[in-house]
C-alpha cells in the first residue's frame, strides 16, 4: 500500500508496476482501474436499490426514459434504443420483459399506423416513480465522501471523457 492514509488497492498496483516495469507509465491503469472497480460497486448498489422494485437495471432506465418523454410516456423503440445507447436485439429484450410484466404496451402509432410505440403503463409509471427516489438515494450514498464542488468537476470530466469517445445523444450504439 501507499504511504498515504487515503490510498487504495491500484496505488499498490501501480507501485509493484513501477518496480517491475519502471519503463513504462502505468498511469493509465490508475484511472481505468478504478472507474472498473466503481462500475462494479455502482452494479452492486443499483442491483439492490432496483430489486427491492421488483426491477433491473435496464428495466429501469426503459420505464425512465418513458417518464421523462412527458405524456402521453410513449417512445418508439428506435427512440428507446438510442436513448439507452444498445442494440436493437437488446432493446427488444427489455420491452418484451417489461410487457409481460405490464409495465408498458407496444401498438401502433395514432398519429402514423405503420410505426411502433411503446406507451408506459400506469403500473409502469408506479413502478418507477416508487423506485426513482430510493435510486437517487443509492446514488448521493455513494458520492457521499465527494463535495458538491468536486461532484460538479468530475461530472464535467466524465462528460468531456464521453463526447471524446463519441458517446453523444444520437451516437453509435454499444455493441453490447
Amino acid at each position: 500500500m501507499s504511504d498515504r492514509a487515503d490510498g487504495d488497492a491500484m496505488d499498490e498496483i501501480l507501485l509493484q508496476w513501477a518496480r517491475e516495469r519502471p519503463d513504462l507509465d502505468c498511469s493509465p491503469m490508475g484511472v481505468i482501474g478504478r472507474i472498473s472497480q466503481l462500475q462494479r460497486e455502482v452494479f452492486l448498489a443499483q442491483r439492490a436499490t432496483f430489486a427491492r422494485h421488483g426491477l433491473d437495471a435496464p428495466s429501469f432506465d426503459v420505464l425512465a426514459a418513458l417518464r421523462r418523454a412527458g405524456e402521453p410516456y410513449q417512445l418508439t423503440p428506435t427512440a428507446l434504443m438510442r436513448t439507452a445507447l444498445v442494440t436493437s436485439g437488446a432493446i427488444t429484450q427489455r420491452l418484451d420483459r417489461l410487457e409481460e410484466k405490464g409495465l408498458i404496451t407496444r401498438g401502433r402509432s395514432d398519429a402514423d399506423g405503420r410505426a411502433v410505440v411503446v406507451t408506459l403503463t400506469d403500473a409502469g409509471r408506479t413502478a418507477l416513480d416508487a423506485a426513482l427516489p430510493d435510486h437517487l438515494e443509492t446514488e448521493r450514498g455513494m458520492l457521499a465522501g465527494l463535495t458538491d464542488d468536486e461532484r460538479d468537476q468530475l461530472g464535467a470530466l466524465l462528460r468531456r471523457w464521453l463526447v471524446a469517445l463519441g458517446r453523444v445523444p444520437g451516437g453509435i450504439p454499444d455493441p453490447s
